[in-house]
């Protein structure tokens, strides 16, 4: 990688391949087996992006480039949250073929997975509250879970 532009005060610079700006050479982020450059701000933006459509497997952004963003090599410059959702979504992806549904709580909603075990009523790991299995909603006593599932 190597750029032969320099900014005002000597620094050397490059041109953004996202957003077609000069910046500081210091503001580039590296992609592992890539010579592409773009800015740190562009490629917090394309991780987002790719992560609000389901992407976890994240290519660099010029076309026909096949190199790819590490997750932990993205860390240091993406917000918490951004991180944190990748992190997410990759340990969801990982569990591709197992049957996932969700908490029923709404304040929670953690994704949880049905081992298949003959269970009625369970704890989620992460609120702790009591809710059917067979039902996948809020712990119930009064009815049935085959009626309520006709309803």
């Amino acid at each position: 990688r190597s750029s032969n532009a320099e900014t005002d005060d000597g620094t050397p610079s490059f041109v953004c391949e996202i957003c077609v700006e000069s910046r500081s050479l210091y503001d580039s982020f590296d992609v592992k087996g890539c010579s592409h450059f773009n800015c740190t701000s562009c490629i917090v933006r394309y991780i987002a992006s790719k992560l609000e459509g389901n992407i976890t497997n994240i290519s660099c952004p010029q076309l026909g480039c096949e190199a790819r963003l590490e997750f932990e090599d993205c860390r240091l410059i993406l917000p918490d949250d951004v991180f944190a959702r990748w992190g997410l979504a990759l340990c969801e992806s990982a569990l591709v073929g197992h049957k996932k549904f969700y908490c029923p709580y709404k304040d929670c909603s953690s994704m949880l997975i049905d081992e298949g075990e003959a269970i009625r009523k369970s704890n989620c790991p992460h609120c702790r509250r009591l809710f059917c299995v067979q039902c996948k909603v809020p712990w119930h006593s009064e009815f049935d879970c085959s009626q309520f599932q006709k309803l």
